[in-house]
């Protein structure tokens, strides 16, 4: 736990407002993957080596479907209250409001998520008769999103050196102890007399998972980098939102398989400034995270080697113990 409670640590030291600085958030084109493998690895390699952070394009989604999956999203969250907490949140799945502490600033995030984890959705799906078509929708997006986020851990299993099929079957949906979520998330919107001091959407943290995907609407912005875990300057660099591209970033296990190589990035959603846009801003999250039996050892072995329950729990426990 001795590396958990340093990484807590730094991110109490990550609360403060810092300062902006433009960096490149580089795009990367998926297209003709099967012919150009080794090119588009080396890409995201150089990416995510530099700022952890990168967005694809030409990624395989269809745009309709991550509309459908965003109107079912704000369908679901313009429930009533008392509907949506009959899924209450258990480990990583299920519905929370206001209930996300981040050790950096102290204070909920303002937001509303639910997350669908498929080992562990009994009783959490909204019935047919409360929103119609919820369920089928988000299961079929959750696969399209896995089946991306292999796709792209298949390019950084090459550049590690495990065998392509490495990451995908270390992230089995078909098995009991799958553990990689899909997050609908609802920022509030803000009222224009809010006292925005101290007020963060999301507080600065580092993902716990391999790899995030992250799905964003255009005008929707607060999205930030702090590249190095140890930056003392605190400088953040905006990551634009668009339809037609995924946001992605390496998770702290990832990081760990990679024995470092990979950085695990701070990032935050700041609060609109007094001339933005303060409605409610919607994002859509996948979070590949390996199957909990599996073993987690870097090609160097520079750390031992631990279960992927055993570090999700870990990292859990030192940042959201109550």
């Amino acid at each position: 736990m001795t590396s958990d409670m340093t990484e807590l640590q730094r991110e109490r030291g990550m609360g403060g407002l810092g300062t902006e600085r433009a960096r490149e958030v580089r795009r990367i084109s998926l297209a003709g993957l099967d012919t150009r493998r080794a090119d588009i690895a080396d890409e995201l390699w150089s990416a995510a080596t530099d700022i952890g952070f990168f967005q694809v394009v030409d990624h395989g989604i269809d745009l309709d479907d991550v509309g459908r999956a965003f109107a079912m999203a704000e369908a679901f969250f313009a429930l009533p209250d008392d509907v949506k907490a009959r899924r209450p949140k258990r480990f990583n799945s299920g519905w929370e409001s206001l209930t996300q502490i981040r050790p950096s600033v102290g204070t909920p995030d303002q937001k509303e998520s639910y997350q669908v984890s498929l080992s562990d959705m009994d009783g959490l799906w909204p019935t047919a008769e409360e929103l119609a078509g919820f369920r089928e929708t988000m299961l079929d997006f959750e696969h399209k999103c896995w089946a991306l986020a292999m796709e792209l851990l298949s390019l950084f299993a090459d550049k590690l050196g495990f065998d392509r099929d490495f990451f995908t079957r270390a992230h089995d949906p078909s098995s009991a102890t799958y553990q990689s979520t899909l997050r609908l998330l609802h920022y509030f919107a803000v009222p224009a007399d809010a006292d925005l001091d101290g007020m963060w959407r999301a507080g600065a943290h580092t993902d716990f998972d391999c790899l995030t995907l992250l799905f964003q609407r255009a005008g929707q912005g607060g999205l930030q980098v702090c590249p190095g875990k140890e930056s003392a300057e605190q400088e953040w660099t905006p990551i634009e939102p668009s339809d037609d591209v995924i946001t992605c970033n390496i998770g702290d296990m990832l990081m760990r398989w990679s024995d470092d190589a990979l950085p695990s990035n701070f990032h935050r959603v700041r609060s609109p400034g007094p001339d933005e846009h303060r409605g409610a801003r919607y994002s859509i999250a996948f979070f590949a995270q390996a199957n909990s039996e599996v073993t987690i050892a870097g090609p160097h072995r520079k750390y031992p080697p631990i279960s992927a329950k055993d570090y999700l729990q870990q990292r859990i426990t030192a940042n959201f113990a109550k």
